[in-house]
């Protein structure tokens, strides 16, 4: 049977364990070429295969319910769950998600995006399941990576004490994204052969029965010898302290023993951990050997791996090159992530400052926390977070950061619409949910230039202070691109002046804001063009000056309308009691937003070029109120 001809995992079930292991070749194959084209999470993916196979082989999904952690290693079972023909649209636009989506498929009984959330989902679906009085099995996929994260272990401390069913499945690949750190997989990885530990323990048991003193006593002498040498080998009795069985580990590329030992945990009536060794990337040459790099990855050549773009310079490569020669001159600059050395361009600080640098690993929360402790001793840590994580970390800004006035710098990548990566990974959110906090500070630079001044004005501040800015390339328009000279904190520019509209842009929305202007002018309408910088504090001077000259205002944000930059004029209009003045405000509405190119989603919501020109249009023909 060819993958094409799979609909169901029911296809596969009477196949032979070689004609699986040519199902594998065969995901294998169309990942690396299906990734290659529409880029997206290559070796994760390639790391499960195997697994996916034998899950899907033993259990019958969707009646037995398969959570994925995180859930971008779900490509092999989305190609084993009918989904095949559609397969070349993955991350595409109104294509399939790249994560499990509940309403996508019935294959899918929980979505993901964000890390550590597994086994809290799967013990509520388990619950679930007991009080309606069903039957069926309940799985959690969860990689080493995702094990560093509180909240697994939250799930695993209340699953071991239920006593119920429940099937962990550690996918262990001593990868996550960046190289794992810690103390966990470090333990994890501590893994003796099967061969010597059976040999120690089958040796010590035949010692002790040939004592003849000790009688009858020598088994259950044994038994407690074999515990203790668990304790010393093995790397399950942590699971086992917690409540778990624990059974491997085991190679996660052996169909055949995959298979043997998911049935016989099946048969399990309590808390089981199945430990599983995998390599990421496996089955493709690059990947296997840069599996950080291949980890999520744009369209790429697959004779050599390189990228088919160029590689033009990214926000995170500025700011990682920024705050390194920031921390060049001032040795309290500390930078902090979560498992994201790479994504937040921190490789090369990393390799200038290794005694500066720190990978938490995926722990947004203590990772905040632990920025707020430095702080208090005289330096200046930079918390690095992608904006879709750092909502993971909301109290702790609250309570452990603004609370004390503490001077953390929160840099916060992939801001505003992200892409293909879909509604778990939208930076849409962070301007709502930091403005309304005391003492913070909250910008975001239009380019280059600018957020290397924000960075150097953010690390010399007294208190909190963010720094949002944009996944992808830098964009500038020569003529309006920053001066070198520093600015003040709250202070923003105009750019462009005009006397009919004031379009009032954050970020990169500024130069689509001015490219409107333009076309704007054109048709004879005169469009202020300027660039806030500062969401919180806003420059009350400068607005308040054109709000006394130009009646009608447009916000342009990449960001949650409510409670946003827009409500922020807004606030302050009504504060300086301003009712002559008409505001339309150009963001993100009151939803979600799916996958899709930015200059997609861009169009979707009108806040490119075109549709700020647009808006514009529209709202100078509606009528002009009198007060």
């Amino acid at each position: 049977m060819h993958l094409e001809e799979i609909t169901s995992p029911a296809d596969i079930k009477d196949l032979s364990v070689r004609e699986l292991r040519k199902l594998a070749r065969e995901i294998r194959e169309t990942i690396i070429e299906r990734v290659s084209l529409n880029g997206g999470h290559l070796a994760s993916n390639l790391g499960v295969i195997e697994l996916t196979i034998a899950l899907h082989y033993v259990f019958n999904s969707p009646v037995d319910k398969i959570i994925w952690d995180v859930g971008h290693q779900t490509y092999p079972h989305k190609l084993l769950t009918g989904r095949y023909g559609r397969f070349s649209s993955i991350r595409k636009y109104r294509g399939l998600s790249g994560f499990p989506k509940r309403n996508e498929s019935e294959h899918d009984p929980f979505g993901t995006g964000h890390s550590s959330t597994s086994i809290s989902a799967a013990l509520g679906i388990l619950e679930g399941r007991d009080k309606n009085g069903e039957q069926y099995k309940v799985i959690a996929v969860i990689g080493d990576g995702a094990m560093t994260g509180g909240l697994a272990f939250e799930g695993l401390n209340n699953a071991g004490h239920s006593k119920k069913d429940l099937i962990v499945i550690l996918n262990d690949n001593e990868m996550s994204i960046s190289r794992n750190v810690g103390a966990l997989p470090a333990y994890l990885n501590r893994i003796l052969t099967g061969d010597l530990y059976q040999k120690i323990k089958k040796e010590t048991k035949a010692r002790l029965e040939s004592i003849p003193k000790l009688g009858g006593k020598a088994s259950k002498i044994a038994q407690k010898t074999e515990e203790m040498i668990k304790r010393l080998f093995l790397p399950g009795i942590i699971f086992e302290e917690l409540g778990f069985n624990y059974v491997g580990p085991v190679d996660g590329h052996d169909t055949e023993l995959l298979i043997k030992t998911l049935k016989s945990v099946k048969k399990e009536s309590s808390p089981t951990l199945l430990h599983v060794i995998t390599k990421k990337g496996r089955g493709y040459e690059f990947s296997e050997k840069y599996p950080s790099l291949y980890h999520g990855i744009g369209p790429f050549k697959l004779e050599t791996g390189s990228p088919v773009s160029g590689n033009p310079l990214t926000y995170s490569e500025i700011f990682g090159n920024t705050l390194t020669e920031l921390a060049e001159r001032d040795p309290r600059i500390i930078a902090i992530t979560a498992a994201m050395k790479e994504g937040t361009g921190l490789d090369q600080f990393a390799k200038r400052h290794p005694d500066r640098f720190y990978d938490v690993g995926i722990a947004e929360q203590h990772a905040v926390t632990f920025a707020a402790g430095l702080a208090t001793q005289g330096l200046k840590p930079v918390v690095a977070i992608y904006s879709t994580f750092l909502q993971r970390a909301y109290d702790e800004i609250i309570h452990d950061v603004c609370l004390q006035n503490l001077p953390v710098v929160f840099a916060i990548d992939r801001s505003g619409i992200v892409g293909e990566d879909g509604p778990t990974h939208q930076g849409t959110f962070d301007l709502s949910y930091l403005r309304h906090i005391p003492n913070i500070v909250v910008m975001e630079p239009k380019d280059e230039t600018e957020l290397k001044s924000m960075l150097k004005l953010a690390v010399n501040c007294d208190g909190p202070v963010a720094v949002r800015y944009p996944r992808g390339t830098v964009e500038s328009l020569p003529t309006y691109s920053s001066a070198l000279s520093p600015f003040r904190i709250g202070e923003a520019e105009i750019l462009k002046d005009g006397k009919d509209v004031a379009l009032v842009a954050l970020g990169r929305a500024v130069y689509s804001a001015q490219r409107a202007s333009e076309k704007l002018e054109k048709d004879g309408i005169s469009a202020m063009v300027i660039n806030a910088r500062f969401i919180k504090p806003l420059d009350r001077n400068l607005l308040s000056s054109v709000f006394s000259l130009i009646p009608r205002i447009v916000t342009i944000e990449e960001n949650a309308l409510q409670g946003g930059f827009g409500s922020a004029v807004l606030e302050f209009l009504n504060e300086i009691e301003a009712p002559h003045i008409r505001v339309r405000r150009i963001g993100i509405p009151d939803v979600f937003i799916e996958q899709g190119q930015q200059s997609e989603l861009r169009r979707q919501y009108g806040l490119d070029d075109e549709g700020i020109y647009l808006a514009v249009h529209s709202f100078l023909k509606e009528p002009t109120y009198t007060y």
